[in-house]
């Protein structure tokens, strides 16, 4: 007999396609280096995954494989909590991040023919974690360079209302043309504003902050290289997304030795196609 969560991640992405403006998030991608797909995940699959989120979060591996590193239980809830490969340890999880919608819109914003899903962090950030829910600005690919070149980028999964209080996403438009920055990431520095007037960038470029208000079921995406951060969540409810990191056909895999995230890519359960024309 399946388990519960077997038999409910069965129904995750069989129901009907959204309406999503496919043709704009191409344009706003190229341009901004970001965008994002309005309702792209149905409420009803929104809803089943979170009690599994919670779960994995109380140490709850329903496939008896626990996550590859991160949070634990018994460790401080009262910051950004981030649980890395979630879907290793749930059936639903991992129907839930390899969504078809996921891929489609991933494709149409990036032009590609081919998605492949190749890492997933789990994030939730408790209201008045203060400095301690902040991601400082950064570009993926300054931790990313060991593994891949070409074309990787994120994806973004809202699964509660992101408004201006939850301490949204909050991405650098145009950044994404400033080039690698090959100094250290900000990621783990909480003080955005100093950072906002270090961070190198071309004499000509405007540092312009977006927040990236969405609704539930909503995904955004992206470049590798788009300076990305968030401040303090103040809304009274917990922020809970998942992170997708994907590519496409035009990216290579790196020869690195002990390289996890890019040893690990012929197998489905951990790194799924979720799209191909």
């Amino acid at each position: 007999m399946p388990s519960s969560g077997s038999s409910l991640s069965s129904s995750i992405g069989s129901r009907k396609k959204p309406e999503i403006d496919l043709a704009s998030l191409a344009e706003q991608f190229d341009t901004d280096g970001f965008c994002v797909a309005e309702s792209v995940i149905p409420p009803e699959d929104v809803q089943s995954v979170i009690p599994r989120m919670d779960a994995l979060i109380a140490g709850d591996y329903e496939t008896g494989v626990p996550p590859h590193s991160g949070f634990r239980p018994g460790d401080p809830t009262d910051r950004l909590i981030k649980i890395d490969q979630p879907h290793l340890s749930d059936h639903m999880v991992r129907s839930f991040v390899s969504h078809p919608e996921i891929g489609r819109c991933a494709a149409e914003a990036t032009g590609a023919g081919w998605v492949q899903l190749w890492a997933v962090q789990l994030l939730v950030k408790p209201s008045g974690s203060g400095s301690g829910g902040h991601i400082g600005f950064h570009q993926d690919m300054q931790h990313w360079t060991k593994w891949f070149r070409g074309e990787v980028f994120t994806g973004w999964v809202a699964l509660t209302e992101v408004e201006l209080d939850c301490g949204p996403m909050t991405f650098v438009r145009g950044s994404h043309r400033w080039g690698l920055n090959e100094n250290p990431s900000h990621f783990r520095d909480t003080d955005l504003d100093e950072q906002s007037e270090s961070i190198p960038r071309p004499d000509t470029a405007e540092w312009e902050e977006i927040a990236a208000t969405m609704t539930s079921g909503s995904v955004s995406f992206h470049h590798r290289l788009t300076y990305h951060g968030s401040r303090s969540n103040v809304s009274g409810k917990s922020r809970r997304s998942f992170a997708v990191h994907l590519r496409t056909e035009n990216s290579d895999p790196l020869d690195t030795i002990g390289g996890y995230y890019n040893e690990n890519l012929e197998d489905p359960d951990l790194c799924p196609v979720i799209y191909s024309e």
